[in-house]
């Protein structure tokens, strides 16, 4: 593991990583999802893509990275293009998990790929209307509001809690319809937190992506690293 310190734009980050040398030329790049950190990308990919050379990342506030910083997911893909720059790695391959997959298509790879990716908004159920309502009450009347927070946002530093209530909200339709190199997009079939309708979504505004749907849930690539691979370079005999 090693960090690496990041100035930009007035704001302070040292970026936690790991290099995973397997003597290649291309390099390939890992993005972890909400609440994750480069190790869970780690050991799931570590004994794949073997034809690039390996970097995980842990995205601010997450794993060993630092901030303390409220951002949007913009300000995290020029957080970690400036980090890209900063250790001279130009990725032909970019792999995404939930909200990394975000990340990973702002960041404009040659080869997209996608693991159940957020970018769709997720179309709220009553109850989470209710919730997010006694939760604007309570704040009104200066009471805390926790008891209403996701499982996602339990316990999470105040400023990571406001970025998560900015990034559940972000609509990336356009952005994804506005890529247009390679990408393939994987999903668990049985994913209850970014619903396969969001998968289908994706793929039909991305012009040249192609859509896998495996078995399992929203961590359905933790066992099917190898599978996802040979789709991706082409060895699995998958149309």
């Amino acid at each position: 593991m090693a960090l690496k310190h990041i100035s930009l734009n007035n704001m302070e980050f040292d970026i936690s990583y790991i290099m995973q040398n397997n003597k290649k030329d291309s390099f390939a790049v890992f993005l972890h999802g909400w609440g994750a950190n480069k190790e869970l990308m780690q050991d799931c990919f570590k004994e794949s893509f073997k034809n690039y050379n390996h970097l995980y990342i842990d995205l601010p506030g997450f794993g060993n990275s630092s901030n303390s910083y409220i951002l949007d997911s913009n300000d995290y893909r020029n957080i970690i293009e400036s980090f890209l720059i900063e250790i001279d790695i130009k990725p032909t391959i970019i792999i995404g998990h939930s909200f990394g997959g975000k990340i990973a298509t702002l960041l404009n790879p040659k080869i997209l790929v996608l693991l159940s990716s957020a970018g769709i908004p997720k179309v709220r159920s009553l109850k989470t209307k209710i919730k997010i309502r006694l939760a604007k009450i309570c704040n009104f009347f200066g009471v805390s509001s926790r008891i209403f927070r996701t499982k996602d946002a339990l316990n999470l530093p105040q400023n990571m809690y406001e970025i998560l209530k900015i990034v559940i909200k972000e609509d990336f339709s356009d952005i994804f319809g506005n890529f247009h190199n390679k990408a393939f997009i994987f999903w668990g079939e049985n994913d209850y937190i970014t619903p396969l309708y969001m998968a289908n979504k994706i793929h039909s505004v991305m012009k040249h992506s192609k859509l896998y749907v495996l078995e399992g849930d929203h961590y359905f690539f933790l066992h099917n690293a190898n599978k996802i691979d040979r789709i991706v370079n082409g060895n699995d005999g998958v149309k």
